[in-house]
């Protein structure tokens, strides 16, 4: 057990005991219900010899308010703390034809990327949809993708995924629609 009373487990899911593996929220972290899914997935694939691992640097968070929240990655106080050089970039909803059209203005996305890579670090956003339009992000981070992959990636129009290239574009200093 962990400090917090919660199970420990290696990044197969085993615990100490052999043959037992521990999912979801009693292993702590992200009580996410998307994190407990995958997290029974990799058990599943280790049981069976596949040579598989859990890791959680790309799990995404998501709020189920009005405005939604989305987040994936580290925060930009996380970043600063750690001392890595990082730019930021962040589009508002406001100027997304298709959120005005909804009368959805609220809310913003916002990256947070490595300064000297581009590689995107974090993830952050409020608005209609935003736990839709958080998952382009999470595969782009996934493969270590950068802000310069999405902005260069053509987005349908109008639509509110536009906001994400949008964010995209002002971290890496080409905004076109602000």
């Amino acid at each position: 057990m962990g400090a917090r009373g919660e199970i420990v487990v290696d990044d197969q899911l085993r615990t100490s005991v052999p043959g037992v593996y521990a999912i979801g929220d009693v292993i702590g972290g992200k009580l996410l219900a998307h994190k407990a899914e995958e997290e029974g997935v990799i058990a599943a694939e280790v049981i069976a010899g596949k040579p598989v691992h859990m890791h959680y640097r790309t799990m995404p968070a998501i709020v189920y308010t009005w405005p939604e929240i989305a987040t994936v990655g580290l925060t930009e106080e996380e970043v600063k703390a750690s001392g890595r050089p990082y730019r930021t970039g962040k589009f508002p909803f406001s100027a997304n034809g298709r959120a005005r059209t909804m009368a959805e203005t609220s809310g913003f996305v916002k990256f947070v990327a490595d300064r000297d890579t581009d590689e995107l670090l974090g993830c952050h956003m409020i608005g209609a949809n935003v736990a839709d339009l958080l998952a382009e992000v999470v595969l782009a981070m996934e493969y270590r993708g950068s802000a310069e992959d999405i902005a260069i990636t053509v987005h349908s129009h109008p639509t509110l995924s536009e906001t994400v290239k949008e964010a995209a574009l002002a971290t890496i200093g080409r905004a076109v629609h602000i």
